[in-house]
């Protein structure tokens, strides 16, 4: 199998099956939803790279499902009053990020519950699974995510969604640090830009686990069923 070494192709080496085991292996996919996603001028948190994986991030899930590889979607939802973020502390981002895109008109509705924002743009079936209560950058900060992967008997994760320099990327630290194998798949994250996704996925393949594309995990796994 090949991955991404600080942004170089390789040949993995012997020795990582505790990272590219079929078993034991989920599938989660990051605030790929309308509030991100929407090609709409209200859009409140715009990701527009994003909009390119999605019809991908289906494609491997259709994939992981079928070799029986649960697909967890997780998204940000905050309460409706706003308690959760813009009449109380608010989120960091909400005031950083401005400096960089410019005023973001329609950002207090960003993943308001209930609203259009939070509506998933991928593919959500029957038997997956869902996580909403994600409030902040990380998707285990506050949501009940270990929870779910620690009931699922979950040693390894695999990663997809936006933003790669932002919430995968957090995600990314939180897992590895609560004892996951953690794997970025980099034709199914985006950034917020080129740069920032190289720069991510380089601190990933570093720190915390694998960078790889899609198709060789498939045919990694694939080769376990054989």
């Amino acid at each position: 199998m090949k991955t991404y070494v600080y942004g170089d192709q390789r040949e993995l080496p012997p020795g990582f099956e505790e990272f590219t085991s079929l078993k034991q292996t989920v599938a989660v996919c990051i605030d790929l939803h309308q509030g991100h996603l929407a090609d709409d001028p209200d859009c409140p948190c715009p990701a527009p790279r994003a909009r390119e994986i999605v019809s991908k991030v289906d494609v491997f899930h259709r994939a992981a499902r079928a070799l029986g590889v649960p697909v967890i979607h997780v998204r940000s939802e905050l309460r409706k009053n706003g308690s959760d973020d813009i009449h109380g502390v608010k989120a960091a981002w909400r005031m950083v990020f401005p400096l960089h895109v410019g005023p973001i008109a329609n950002s207090d509705a960003h993943a308001i519950e209930g609203s259009r924002w939070t509506q998933f743009a991928t593919e959500v079936k029957e038997d997956d699974l869902i996580v909403n209560t994600k409030k902040r950058l990380s998707a285990f900060y506050p949501s009940d995510l270990d929870f779910l992967l620690r009931n699922l008997g979950t040693r390894r994760i695999v990663f997809t969604g936006c933003m790669a320099d932002c919430c995968v990327l957090n995600s990314a630290f939180d897992a590895s640090n609560l004892g996951y194998r953690v794997t970025v798949l980099a034709d199914l994250v985006r950034g917020t830009d080129p740069a920032m996704e190289a720069a991510a996925l380089k601190m990933v393949s570093l720190h915390l686990g694998l960078v790889a594309d899609s198709n060789e995990l498939l045919h990694c796994w694939r080769d376990q069923r054989i």
